[in-house]
């Protein structure tokens, strides 16, 4: 049986620790305890991710990442009418610290009644809100898990991520020249004025059903009086179509060649990665009926949707690992008015028991 109590505990616990991507250790160190305490082995991987595991063939991995995205220090949460709620200002980490208290309480709870479970192995990662970084570097030879439920979905538990977009994220440096802006100005060459042209001239927003565009970070010059030497900015662009990802790639480089043409002084720099690639989850999949029939059983109505955004699960399918993700009870992700919903909260624990209870 689910202790609301403990569980509430458990995840205020861990919101309160500070945990930024790249800033994950001590949240880290605090879940290594209550891991052993449930019998697992717990190792690091070169990367920092936390895999615990323990005995028993084809164990399930249950998965969730320790990083929040910012503005996450200080966070001072309340209990408002059955929500979590941040003092708005600050995000409340329910992503993905509501996943990590899910499973944790799964686990604590099946032990605590000694009820028998199938094996497990819990993996929780780095680094996910910058590009799935921990994902991408997690030492896959330290699996003994082929399936795994990612809890780092939007929403209640029976919300599943039918499909996830592939992710292109692209940086461009203008290098303009230096002067004196009131003494000299003509000698110069504004490197702010062109990436702010280049950046009107791109796409921006949602460019159809499947497709979105943002520039997203902008840094230049120096001293309000010279003229700005260098400019950099960065942004994104996701679509479930890979060929829609290869035309805005090639719209990009298209762009700052015209520029490049224009400003023929100017010196324009851009690299390309792509962060995560896209996926759309076969109903079929073992592990996917396995999520959808212990949904049922407990009387929720699975709700397989797409997704804008990528998870660990974007990465952990490419190295062939069967992987669904489900909500974990938080909503408004990555903004101050985020807050989760306690009576979900307890659905997706009471999800993670029963997964993995023995018939």
């Amino acid at each position: 049986m689910i202790d609301e109590n403990r569980l509430v505990t458990t995840f205020l616990d861990l919101i309160k620790i500070d945990s930024p991507s790249d800033e994950e250790e001590a949240v880290a160190q605090h879940v290594i305890p209550i891991l052993q305490e449930l019998n697992f082995t717990i190792q690091r991987d070169s990367h920092g991710n936390l895999i615990a595991s323990e005995p028993g063939d084809n164990p399930l991995m249950l998965s969730a990442h320790m990083d929040t995205v910012e503005p996450g220090r200080g966070i001072n949460p309340s209990i408002e009418d059955g929500r979590i709620v941040t003092d708005g200002t600050t995000i409340l980490g329910g992503d993905c610290k509501a996943g990590m208290a899910s499973i944790l309480e799964g686990l604590t709870s099946l032990q605590s009644e000694g009820i028998e479970r199938r094996p497990v192995q819990v993996v929780f990662t780095r680094g996910e809100e910058i590009g799935l970084v921990g994902a991408t570097n997690l030492d896959y030879s330290m699996l003994k898990a082929t399936h795994a439920v990612v809890f780092d979905g939007n929403g209640p538990v029976n919300h599943i991520t039918g499909s996830s977009p592939t992710y292109m994220k692209f940086d461009v440096t203008v290098h303009g020249r230096a002067a004196h802006a009131g003494v000299e100005p003509e000698k110069g060459l504004s490197s702010i004025r062109i990436a702010s042209e280049i950046i009107q001239d791109l796409p921006q927003g949602r460019l159809d059903e499947e497709t979105t565009f943002n520039v997203g970070l902008i840094q230049g010059g120096t001293v309000r009086n010279a003229v700005p030497p260098e400019t950099s900015f960065g942004g994104e662009f996701r679509s479930m179509n890979t060929e829609t990802i290869d035309l805005l790639k090639m719209q990009v480089t298209e762009t700052l060649d015209k520029f490049r043409t224009k400003y023929s002084e100017a010196n324009i720099d851009e690299s390309f990665e792509v962060m995560f690639r896209m996926y759309n989850l076969d109903p079929e999949e073992t592990i996917a009926k396995i999520s959808t029939g212990t949904m049922e059983a407990m009387g929720l109505v699975p709700n397989i949707k797409p997704s804008g955004g990528g998870t660990d699960a974007n990465v952990m399918r490419l190295h062939g690992i069967e992987s669904v993700v489900v909500g974990m009870a938080t909503n408004e992700m990555h903004t101050v008015k985020e807050f989760v919903v306690i009576s979900d909260l307890v659905e997706a624990a009471t999800f993670c028991a029963n997964l993995i209870k023995k018939d």
